[in-house]
């Protein structure tokens, strides 16, 4: 792949350099044009989009066997509790894996929702970065 201007400010504003602190504040005017032409969405900051975006990668990560579906609802309703749309439903398995021993539901069939609900997530179609301004 040819660098172009774009892609090589992102990779040297996403590396420290050699003999300096690194740099606590980059300017993010490039990375849109960049992560654009690699193929990537720019997510703002606290995006919903962004959000639901995190929260597919995570599940993409309890189908892989890198998070244990306990793991995957533990971070979502961390992150996110309640108020996220999209990942609603973990929160609440979240919190039955928190009552089990009251219940009659056992940690198999709640193992078995979450993966379930994982899927549905990791299929779920992608929203559309939230467009930005071009860099003037």
């Amino acid at each position: 792949m040819r660098s172009s201007p774009d892609s090589a400010l992102l990779a040297f504003a996403s590396s420290p350099p050699a003999r300096a602190p690194r740099r606590t504040t980059t300017s993010t005017t490039c990375f849109p044009a960049a992560l654009d032409e690699l193929g990537l969405s720019f997510y703002p900051v606290g995006s919903e989009a962004g959000q639901e975006a995190a929260a597919r990668a995570l599940a993409r990560c309890m189908l892989a066997g890198e998070l244990t579906p306990r793991e995957l609802t533990f971070r979502i309703h961390q992150r996110h509790g309640h108020e996220l749309p999209l990942t609603e439903r973990l929160a609440e398995l979240d919190d039955e894996y928190d009552i089990l021993e009251y219940g009659d539901r056992t940690v198999d069939q709640v193992n078995a929702e979450v993966t379930a609900e994982a899927r549905r997530l990791a299929a779920h179609p992608p929203v559309p970065a939230e467009p930005t301004d071009p860099p003037s």
